[in-house]
């Protein structure tokens, strides 16, 4: 009888389960429309992070009211990764959902060409029934120029390009007799039409997805620009700058100057939401701000797997979802598209990288929600083409987890930023070149005044160190405690102590690369060494030079 009834209440355990699992495969998709305020170059720089991170750091300093309002009513991840440190095959893996090796040509930033087999969340929203747009930025450089997002077919930019470049507009605005706040506005007024021009397209009742990508804070901006726009005092930076970089007054400036786009990304936020509010459509809206990778033309960041370089902040306000939620998941950019798909009504292709967050987003708990969801993978292959002899890439994958950081280096016999060239001639830093030309040497760091301050004092005892850190060679394994060494400035890969954990991590890497089929670990490992993913980029016509320029300022 005890066992009769032991096997009732276990098969009705079952049922109410299955009933329970029927119940929440049958729940309709909230069709919510979808605001994604994607920036390039951005990383994890907002004031709502002062407090998440609990330590002193450049979020101390950053005033984001706008981004941290949508913080306060929605969710903020604090560990949130992109797939790839570099715009296009960040920007590849974002739309697609896959591994950035897995987007065929679009692995890669120069010379990257778009798959239009693959699949993209913009164009599968498109087809179950959204109206789309996007203003500026969507997947670049590359051939064709926002192909997964429909090329320039749903681009809204009639009001102006200028919220890409902040900082030059509106010194020039000054420049020519106008006030801060007259130039500033000109700029926003650009943001407000943009997007009212997208809302007023969207027929009654129909679901929508913008998408806006401002590159203002990829460089160049105006050197001084912080302090003379946002008032952002170079010198609130002393003590806040992270391990590797240098706390001298040219690199705080270029910092704050950083910041300073940072906080105009801040306001364009704003002219977006006071429209949602406006027009009635905050309550039905998934607001969702991230960006493509970390600060650029510094060590550490943007073409680096270490953290300065991957991790971005990710917030959202999700329509009728508990206000002021911190969740320690960890995320990375490629979850955007299953999430944004089954938003929609879709199934996702299978096989993705990505992992839908829908669950996440109507979870009302903080901390730790999903319990697998404990480290990502990052890599690269090439950014600028020739950058390195043989226009050859730089390969690397990553694996993180809470405490750790593993990194391994393909090829450690080549410059992990870029061979010299003419980066040491003392007339390229004398004359400034170094802060304005990419190209000059090291090109994998973009130029920048930092850039420029550490090559001119690699000679210098203060400076030596961080010369060595961002343009030296590297071993072959990284291996980072993050527990001890959170800006990751010491390797302990080849320290017995850490031997263990480093054999479990590069062996849980390379399982999960090789299930993923990534070429540079199946076959011979060489596919991105060779064309199309290496060698010159193809002759252009002036005509298309003047035409990638024209993009470029376009920030397409």
């Amino acid at each position: 009888m005890h066992s009769f009834r032991l096997t009732s209440w276990l098969c009705s355990l079952l049922l109410c389960a299955l009933c329970a699992a029927c119940l929440t495969a049958a729940e309709p998709a909230p069709r919510w429309n979808i605001l994604f305020i994607f920036a390039d170059d951005w990383g994890r720089y907002a004031n709502a992070y002062a407090k998440i991170d609990g330590k002193p750091s450049l979020n101390d300093v950053i005033r984001t009211p706008h981004i941290d309002r949508v913080a306060r009513e929605g969710i903020a991840f604090r560990n949130a990764f992109v797939n790839a440190p570099s715009c296009t095959p960040c920007r590849s893996s974002l739309l697609s959902g896959r591994y950035f090796f897995n987007t065929g040509r679009g692995a890669i930033l120069q010379g990257a060409v778009w798959d239009e087999t693959i699949p993209t969340f913009p164009l599968l929203l498109r087809d179950a029934g959204y109206h789309i747009g996007k203003s500026y930025k969507v997947w670049s450089p590359g051939n064709p120029v926002d192909a997964p997002f429909g090329g320039q077919r749903y681009a809204y930019q009639k009001s102006g390009v200028a919220p890409n470049n902040f900082s030059e507009v509106v010194t020039a605005r000054v420049a020519g007799g106008a006030t801060i706040a007259t130039a500033r506005d000109e700029v926003l007024a650009q943001v407000r039409g943009n997007f009212d021009a997208f809302l007023a397209d969207r027929k009654p009742g129909q679901p929508w997805h913008y998408f806006f990508g401002p590159t203002n804070t990829h460089r160049t901006w105006i050197k001084g620009s912080g302090q003379a726009l946002w008032n952002i005092d170079p010198d609130s930076l002393r003590g806040k700058m992270p391990a590797f970089l240098p706390d001298v007054p040219a690199v705080r400036e270029d910092v704050a100057d950083y910041l300073g786009e940072c906080q105009a990304l801040d306001a364009y936020v704003g002219v977006l939401r006071e429209r949602l509010d406006a027009a009635g459509e905050l309550d039905h809206t998934l607001i969702v701000i991230s960006g493509d990778h970390g600060m650029p033309g510094v060590p550490s960041g943007k073409c680096n797997l270490y953290d300065h370089g991957t991790a971005v902040a990710l917030l959202m306000r999700v329509p009728g979802g508990r206000p002021g939620r911190v969740v320690d998941d960890f995320v990375r950019l490629p979850d955007l598209a299953p999430t944004f798909m089954e938003i929609g009504g879709l199934t996702p292709p299978a096989d993705l990288y990505g992992r839908s967050l829908l669950a996440l987003l109507k979870s009302d708990r903080d901390g730790q929600i999903e319990a697998d969801r404990t480290w990502v993978i990052t890599g690269r292959e090439r950014h600028v083409e020739d950058a390195r002899s043989g226009y050859l890439p730089y390969p690397m994958r990553a694996l993180r987890t809470r405490d750790f950081i593993y990194i391994r280096n393909f090829a450690p016999d080549r410059a992990p930023m870029g061979e010299a060239n003419q980066a040491l001639d003392p007339a390229s830093f004398a004359s400034g070149a170094l802060a304005r030309d990419t190209r000059i040497g090291f090109a994998d760091m973009d130029a920048s005044p930092t850039k420029e301050w550490i090559v001119a004092h690699r000679a210098d005892p203060e400076g030596k160190l961080f010369f060595e850190h961002a343009f030296g060679p590297r071993p072959g394994e990284e291996l980072y405690d993050l527990r001890q060494d959170p800006d990751q400035m010491h390797n302990v890969a080849a320290f017995p102590a850490y031997a263990k954990t480093k054999n479990e991590l590069a062996a849980l890497l390379m399982e999960r690369l090789t299930a993923a089929h990534d070429p540079r670990v199946t076959g011979d490992g060489t596919t991105f060494d060779k064309p199309p993913f290496s060698g010159p980029l193809p002759a252009q016509s002036e005509n298309s030079k003047k035409k990638t320029k024209a993009e470029k300022k376009a920030g397409l």
